[in-house]
């Protein structure tokens, strides 16, 4: 049987994909029931719609795609060659739906749901770990998507609506976002074991004015950080090495490649001396960041008071 497009088109070809999907996805579903039953009547009584609505809808389906879906035959219906290849396709979105439902349904759900967590590189090997452990002694089956990165690729990430929450450095001020500073992190300036300064438990700043630095990448809050703190002792850091993990960094210093300004290891380093910064006073705020105006699921709700809870106390 050869089907002819019907006369009266209401969509053209030139139709954007957008506005046809918009057209066509109300009666997707009611397209579906009419083909599994080939019954309007049942098919209405099934989805719980009259059949008056559901035949209109058959029939304004139809036109829109300017196809013959069905063959009529008194009250039953068939499928035509168009409406069988139709239906596959319709099958597989509805599919595509339920289980997008599903799973969106799922993260939000108040115990068993899922946070999206940012958070710098240096915060990886132990404040998280002690965070998420902490808060899942009471919230033990809440799932997160963990995703470690640089402070401005992060807020990215919660502009994007990839993140639920970001701690990040520096605390962000922009009229999109929320942030709450959390705590503070001393910095240490970090030299070879055989440098001049090893020997001293203090030093300043501008003592360093002639040293080479490692730093890490333009972009990253650290890096921020350390220019303006130089600048404020008086000097223009000549930077060696740029890398993007603080440890990779401590490596450079113990292999007598630079000195650099660096919040304290997990561990203590073999090769390098870590001395107190007295002037300026070095120090990075770390702070919570989260999308304004965005709804919190249940899940993201109880990290984000738990996380406000430890103001102060974030630290190790």
């Amino acid at each position: 049987m050869v089907h002819q497009p019907r006369s009266q088109e209401r969509l053209s070809r030139s139709s954007d994909t957008e506005d046809i999907v918009m057209l066509l996805a109300p009666r997707l579903a009611y397209f579906a029931g009419v083909a599994r039953t080939e019954h309007v009547t049942r098919a209405a009584q099934e989805m719980s719609v009259p059949q008056s609505t559901l035949s209109r809808a058959m029939v304004r389906l139809e036109q829109d795609l300017g196809v013959d879906l069905f063959a009529r035959h008194g009250r039953t219906v068939s499928l035509t060659p168009a409406g069988r290849t139709f239906l596959g396709s319709v099958e597989r979105a509805l599919a595509d739906i339920g289980r997008a439902a599903e799973e969106v349904r799922a993260d939000a759900d108040a115990t068993t749901g899922k946070v999206a967590f940012g958070f710098l590189h240096t915060m990886g090997a132990e404040t998280v770990p002690g965070l998420l452990q902490a808060f899942r002694a009471d919230h033990p089956r809440v799932r997160f998507s963990l995703v470690q990165n640089y402070g401005e690729a992060m807020l990215e990430r919660l502009r994007a609506g990839e993140l639920d929450l970001c701690l990040t450095s520096p605390v962000p001020d922009a009229p999109d976002l929320v942030a709450r500073r959390l705590d503070e992190q001393k910095l240490r300036l970090v030299v070879p074991a055989d440098h001049p300064l090893a020997g001293r438990r203090r030093v300043r700043l501008a003592e360093a004015a002639d040293e080479t630095f490692v730093t890490l990448e333009p972009g990253y809050g650290l890096r921020r950080i350390t220019d303006d703190l130089c600048n404020e002792a008086g000097f223009k850091p000549r930077v060696a090495f740029e890398g993007e993990e603080a440890e990779t960094l401590r490596g450079l210093v113990a292999a007598g490649l630079g000195v650099a300004l660096l919040p304290p290891p997990v561990f203590p380093r073999p090769g390098v001396v870590e001395l107190t910064v007295t002037a300026p006073r070095a120090a990075r705020e770390i702070g919570v960041a989260w999308l304004a105006g965005h709804p919190d699921t249940p899940p993201v709700a109880a990290f984000k008071r738990f996380l406000l809870s430890r103001r102060g106390n974030l630290l190790p």
